[in-house]
Parts: C-alpha cells; sequence; structure tokens
C-alpha cells in the first residue's frame, strides 16, 4: 500500500510542477510519476530534508527539485525539436 501511496504523491508532486511551470510533462499521468520521483530525488540531493514528508517525499525539495527537472526536459526537448528543424530545411 505504501508504494501506492508514493505513486499517487509523485504524480501529484509532478502534476504541481508543471502547474507551476505552465509546461507539460511528456507522457501523461506516467510522466508526472516520473518527475515527482526524479523530482524528489533531485531535490533532495541540493536541498536535503526541507519541510514536511509525505508518502516518503520530503515536499518542498520534491516540487522545487520536480520543477527544475520540468524546466530542464522542455528545454532539451525544444531544442531538439528546434535543431531537428534547421537539419530538414
Amino acid at each position: 500500500m505504501s508504494f501506492l501511496w508514493s505513486l499517487i504523491v509523485g504524480g501529484i508532486i509532478g502534476w504541481i510542477a508543471s502547474l507551476i511551470t505552465g509546461r507539460d510533462i511528456p507522457g501523461g499521468i506516467i510522466g508526472n510519476i516520473i518527475a515527482g520521483f526524479i523530482g524528489a530525488w533531485l531535490g533532495s540531493l541540493i536541498f536535503g530534508d526541507l519541510g514536511p514528508e509525505i508518502g516518503g517525499f520530503e515536499i518542498l525539495p520534491a516540487i522545487i527539485g520536480s520543477i527544475l527537472l520540468v524546466l530542464i526536459v522542455s528545454f532539451v526537448l525544444r531544442k531538439m525539436g528546434h535543431n531537428r528543424k534547421q537539419g530538414h530545411s
């Protein structure tokens, strides 16, 4: 049951990050869950244990890490799309 709770919280964290940044995370719900998990890991590396914990996630670092992840992924995807368009012109 705790794994299911972690998936739900990870998905919510990824969804919040996409709302804050105004950018969609590729992969829909699965993308949100992945962004939540990776963002939590990234945020904990940068900020450590900060704020309340829900479902095994330190919420503040997880949201900040997920926002950073969404911004990085959207930047990389935009650059890849831009380079692909230039290559086929």
